[in-house]
């Protein structure tokens, strides 16, 4: 999935962007890891060194409140963000946190039918499979 967001070219569709939006933006869709607010106000300081912790986390919420990436929260763990806002599903190491994007044709009935047993109107259906990663597994004999 190398899809990347993109900003409107019509200037009265493009939200606008601060200097730390822009930069802030930048950091999530400069990758395909999924960063932390912590991960992205480390990597934003390389650009602007006087940038807050506090202008980081407002601009990724703010970013994500226009669409332009997409929060993942795990319980109680640190959210992680995600420059693909398309739907697509996760898959995450319990070993060693490593989160990658994969793409479940079949998501649309498996959520039909979780809906048909829960008896929910759905929504939305976003997997999570939890697991250990190909490197974790090679270096263990589980």
């Amino acid at each position: 999935m190398a899809k990347q967001p993109k900003l409107s070219t019509k200037p009265d569709q493009q939200p606008a962007l601060t200097r730390q939006r822009r930069v802030v933006f930048d950091v999530v869709r400069s990758g395909d890891h999924h960063p932390t607010a912590a991960e992205v106000f480390e990597a934003a300081r390389q650009s602007l060194p006087g940038i807050s912790f506090a202008t980081v986390y407002n601009s990724l919420r703010y970013l994500r409140d226009q669409g332009l990436v997409r929060e993942i929260a795990f319980g109680n763990g640190a959210s992680r963000y995600d420059r693909e806002t398309d739907r697509h599903d996760h898959a995450l190491c319990s070993a060693c946190g490593k989160l990658v994007d994969f793409d479940l044709p079949d998501a649309a009935k498996l959520m039909n039918a979780a809906a048909r047993k829960s008896h929910f109107k759905p929504q939305s259906v976003h997997l999570t499979l939890r697991g250990r990663c190909p490197d974790c597994c090679a270096g263990s004999k589980d």
